[in-house]
């Protein structure tokens, strides 16, 4: 894992080393065991790169690096787990290769010498972002991998295009526009994040999964608007797929796996070929464990092929109902791991969110960052990358949205539109408290967290719900009239939720549900979380489930493989139970909660009040301070469960305060 950073523009030389220089150093957590940086001056390009070394620890490793045959400078951030099988694809070709040291970066270089850069992209197995200077036509490639496990942004400030791993480094150049796109806020305080492609700045966004974006010293001094074009345009810039998760899963169904059995075998021997491949390190490697299905599987596969204890990591909570460490601990004595337990108290969570906006570089409201970081910090005393299950339940329908989208609108496509909205009334005239009580009565596959929120959610969107797609809107945006909230915001950016051809095909309302995770809450949400919390800390992460082997083979299985008496992840469990008793996993799934909404009605509160203060929200001018402060009273009377609304509004006004934006 490391951080990039690049700039491309007319430049003196002195201006691009001092820039260049400036940006690498913002990055020097994600990369501290060394740095580089590369400058052409004729071009007006320079490339940075902070290093953490995790395979072929020498210096050979070092970048930039400059591809053999001399046409590349190449900078990556992430790992190449089938690099040595590339590498022997390369010795067998009519090109004499020369290695220098044993480094995935090597190995990229020269497959991008002898195959060009997409045949290249199309043979890797692992995650990464990408920057290739092509020394010949001078051009720049920004290259994201399949499903964003490596963030990468770029954009503009004037004349002068800016790319790196986080936000910090571009907002370090000189001249940087701080200037908040209300449209990107209206979006996160929907959302919880601002999705892809955008970022909270104007002319910033963040490169989709799956892309590349090419521009030349044309495209360099332009500053478009959001870049729509597949090709490259008279502009000079463009973007095009070269992988798309939609069309795989539209393809897949024409190659299903009827067989149950059949899928299960499948399954658990490209998911250990994953995890094989993923155990390849020079450095302590270890794994998150939280006890659920996901990350006792990967732990378990681990377990199978290491000849030593393997280290696995929790965090536990005070709070009874948001502790699962006393189920990871049982499924961890089971398996025989070295395994290391934190029990935080709120106070402990309380010292970490000063800390969050420098993390989460633009508004990040998931509120499971705290426990996220933390066991990050906690794994890094004792190894340098870790194994996680994420990513399981958007791939074998483990959400319990999956369940509930289905059955709630199987009800409600009965009952006309204006009894729904009479309906969506009564609904939130029941308090949140009892909806959560109601809930625990419920069996355990669709008990929920935060039952009595989501019934409000909903609730809300009642008397706009049309299909089974509103449905799960519904249940992954806020439900409140973001354009009130937010002062000035006068354009409404589409995100990938507007576009249903993604979608289009899917027969399964859970398959659709799945694959819109898949493509906006997982690389936005999910993966952007783990990537801050773990780099921050200077810890790489891996995820077995997200090798694209077991990807493409998940989308072959039909959802009555995938969900079966309505519980998910069937053919997962059934690895798992060849190594943990059924009975130390089964119960209802919980998540990485943390009880922050508590938490701000009590110790919490002097800190939420002096954020939320209706002058200093007056003199700022993002939000309607009169509509926040209704918001926020009605989550400290308790009747209303406004947590995550209030959470949202919170890491923004953290995030603005510590950047000093006006």
């Amino acid at each position: 894992m490391c951080g990039i950073v690049g700039i491309f523009g007319n430049l003196r030389k002195e201006d691009l080393e001092r820039s260049i220089n400036k940006m690498s150093a913002t990055l020097i957590h994600r990369g501290p065991d060394d740095s580089g940086t590369w400058v052409n001056e004729e071009s007006g390009i320079a490339f940075g790169h902070q290093r953490l070394s995790i395979v072929d620890l020498s210096s050979v490793g070092h970048q930039p690096m400059i591809s053999p045959c001399g046409k590349f400078s190449v900078i990556f951030n992430g790992e190449i787990y089938n690099h040595l099988q590339l590498r022997e694809k390369l010795n067998n070709s009519k090109y004499k290769q020369s290695w220098r040291g044993h480094s995935d970066t090597e190995t990229l270089v020269s497959a991008f010498s002898q195959w060009g850069i997409e045949k290249t992209l199309n043979q890797l197995v692992g995650m990464f972002a990408i920057a290739v200077w092509n020394i010949k036509t001078k051009k720049l490639y920004l290259i994201r991998d399949r499903f964003g496990e490596k963030p990468l942004y770029y954009g503009w400030s004037n004349g002068i295009f800016l790319f790196g791993s986080e936000l910090k480094a571009l907002r370090s150049y000189k001249g940087f526009n701080n200037e908040i796109d209300r449209s990107s806020l209206s979006l996160y305080m929907q959302y919880m994040y601002v999705p892809s492609p955008y970022s909270i700045f104007k002319d910033i966004y963040k490169l989709d999964p799956g892309c590349i974006l090419e521009i030349d010293s044309i495209g360099a001094m332009q500053s478009p608007k959001q870049i729509t074009s597949f090709t490259f345009n008279s502009k000079g810039v463009g973007i095009k797929q070269w992988y798309s998760l939609s069309d795989i899963v539209k393809n897949s169904q024409n190659n299903l796996i009827t067989d149950e059995n059949e899928a299960v075998e499948l399954l658990e021997e490209t998911l250990l070929k994953s995890v094989q491949s993923q155990l390849i390190s020079d450095v302590p490697l270890g794994a998150f464990l939280s006890g659920g299905v996901d990350s006792s599987t990967i732990v378990a596969l681990m377990s199978n092929e290491c000849s030593h204890p393997v280290k696995t990591f929790t965090i536990g909570f005070e709070e009874s109902a948001f502790n699962e460490a006393v189920y990871a601990k049982e499924v961890a004595r089971h398996l025989g791991t070295e395994h290391h337990e934190l029990y935080v108290t709120a106070s402990d969570a309380f010292k970490i969110i000063p800390s969050l906006p420098t993390l989460y570089d633009e508004p990040f409201a998931d509120s499971s960052q705290i426990p996220t970081y933390l066991v990050s910090r906690l794994a890094r005393q004792n190894i340098t990358v870790a194994l996680s299950g994420d990513a399981g339940d958007e791939l074998f329908g483990g959400y319990n949205r999956y369940l509930w989208g289905k059955r709630v609108w199987g009800k409600l496509k009965h009952i006309p539109p204006i009894m729904r909205q009479a309906l969506g009334v009564v609904i939130q005239k029941i308090p949140v408290s009892m909806w959560d009580n109601t809930g625990r009565l419920l069996p355990n596959q669709y008990k929920t967290a935060s039952m009595g929120d989501k019934a409000h959610r909903m609730a809300y969107r009642l008397k706009t719900v049309n299909n089974i797609d509103d449905i799960y809107c519904s249940m992954v945006t806020e439900g409140f009239n973001e354009e009130e909230l937010v002062y000035n915001n006068n354009s409404i950016l589409k995100t990938k939720l507007n576009d249903s051809s993604i979608v289009l095909g899917l027969k399964d309302s859970e398959h659709r549900m799945m694959l819109w995770d898949s493509i906006t809450y997982l690389p936005d949400d999910i993966l952007t979380k783990v990537d801050r919390a773990a780099m921050g800390v200077g810890l790489e992460t891996r995820i077995p489930f997200l090798d694209h082997r077991v990807v493409d083979l998940s989308w072959r299985m039909p959802i009555n493989i995938k969900i079966k008496n309505g519980v998910g992840k069937w053919p997962v469990r059934q690895i798992l139970y060849k190594y943990v008793p059924k009975e130390l996993i089964e119960r209802p799934k919980a998540g990485f909660a943390v009880p922050v909404g508590q938490w701000i009605r009590g110790p919490l509160r002097e800190w939420a009040e002096e954020l939320l203060d209706e002058s200093r929200l007056r003199n700022e001018g993002y939000f309607n301070p009169v509509l926040v402060r209704k918001i926020w009273n009605q989550h400290l009377s308790g009747d209303y469960d406004c947590t995550p609304r209030i959470w949202a509004i919170l890491m923004f006004q953290s995030w603005l305060e510590l950047h000093n934006i006006q």
